[in-house]
């Protein structure tokens, strides 16, 4: 965690010219070069100005104090001006680095955020100042001491609460989280007309449609990983969908899922196509409804099997070489320390473990999918 002193000094003229002068150097080459000031602080802000350039374009450009802890658990601008809530006045409880808050601020009016560390409301004030940023007022607050004494009301409020307990380990439970939305939920419905949380990628669905009802939830994914959930009660007819950032999105009122009717005959030999749905249509169990049509079967775990090529698939269209039944032993005298692509779904084994038993290193050489069907473990050899 940066310190109230780290601050100060990255706020030192001499200081903020060392780190512009030495971006694109190697960090550890800038922390051991004894001319310069404060040569370690230099190195780190450094680093994480090169990092910033993928995840962070605008805090990079701009030459942002980047606190390393509030980097890596920021969400990155592509998600963050993928938030779909806009208007007049917004009520933000978890600053943070402010990377949602950047692009909210873009979509309202007028932002108010909170944040409870001294530093960290300092650094984004800085930040907010560096960007451009002239309608958001950051409060040096928790949460729960800004709502005892709010008296303004909002149109919008919304919080993506600190996920991580005191030692640093994640946490799932939302009663965990900081702040707790599901205790202070009674109090935020007075502050605000409508709500908007930002949940762990690896929460339930139907867990958030069941907290929070009547609300929407969105599963957002980037590079065919899960990104976010995002939850909104907003007044509008629940809906549940399923956004991959770049490639398109689906959505379904909630409670139109429908059960899956029972599977087909598995025939290996029919199938010349694996259709791979996108995590985020997955996240949600929407890929049969979404992609419809596309594939001749749909094993119980997600994977599609087609007869002929589909097209307009949200996911990922593999050519299939065969399927045959798994068979651990063989394919490791086979593969003998090779490199291998591995993808699974419903398969008992982690993507380490797999390697292991198989003797391979993941990445590179021939694309072998696992899964199951009908109770039966299956490898699928792509090309």
């Amino acid at each position: 965690m940066m310190t109230l002193e780290e601050y100060r000094l990255l706020m030192e003229p001499d200081v903020r010219r060392a780190v512009e002068a030495n971006r694109g150097r190697n960090p550890l080459e800038v922390a051991l070069d004894k001319h310069l000031p404060h040569a370690a602080l230099v190195a780190t802000q450094v680093k994480y100005l090169a990092r910033a350039a993928a995840k962070l374009p605008s805090y990079a450009a701009a030459g942002c104090i980047l606190p390393p802890l509030a980097f890596e658990q920021a969400s990155s601008e592509a998600c963050a001006a993928h938030k779909q809530i806009g208007g007049g006045r917004l009520l933000e409880l978890t600053c943070g680095l402010g990377v949602d808050t950047l692009y909210l601020s873009r979509r309202f009016e007028r932002v108010v955020t909170l944040e409870r560390s001294e530093v960290l409301a300092a650094v984004a004030r800085e930040n907010f100042r560096r960007l451009g940023v002239g309608n958001v007022e950051v409060v040096t607050a928790s949460a729960e001491e800004y709502l005892a004494r709010c008296t303004e009301h909002f149109d919008w409020l919304y919080a993506d609460p600190d996920r991580r307990s005191a030692d640093g380990r994640k946490q799932l439970r939302l009663e965990a989280s900081s702040p707790d939305v599901l205790a202070l939920l009674p109090r935020l419905r007075e502050v605000a007309d409508r709500l908007c949380f930002k949940l762990s990628p690896l929460f339930d669905v139907d867990e958030a449609l069941r907290l929070f009802t009547p609300c929407s939830v969105e599963a957002v994914s980037l590079g065919d990983e899960c990104k976010e959930l995002v939850v909104r009660i907003d007044g509008a007819p629940p809906q549940l969908a399923a956004t991959a950032l770049g490639r398109g999105a689906f959505a379904l009122p909630v409670g139109e899922r429908e059960e899956l009717p029972p599977a087909e005959p598995f025939e290996a030999e029919r199938y010349r196509w694996l259709v791979q749905p996108d995590v985020a249509l997955q996240k949600c169990r929407l890929a049969r409804r979404a992609l419809a049509g596309v594939a001749d079967l749909w094993s119980e775990n997600g994977y599609g099997f087609a007869v002929e090529e589909p097209r307009g698939v949200l996911g990922r269209v593999f050519a299939i070489e065969r399927i045959e039944p798994f068979d651990p032993r063989g394919l490791r005298r086979e593969l003998r320390g090779r490199g291998a692509e591995l993808l699974k779904h419903d398969f008992p084994l982690s993507g380490e473990e797999l390697a292991r038993r198989l003797g391979v290193r993941r990445g590179g050489g021939p694309r072998l999918a696992f899964t199951r069907i009908e109770g039966r473990f299956w490898t699928i050899r792509l090309k």
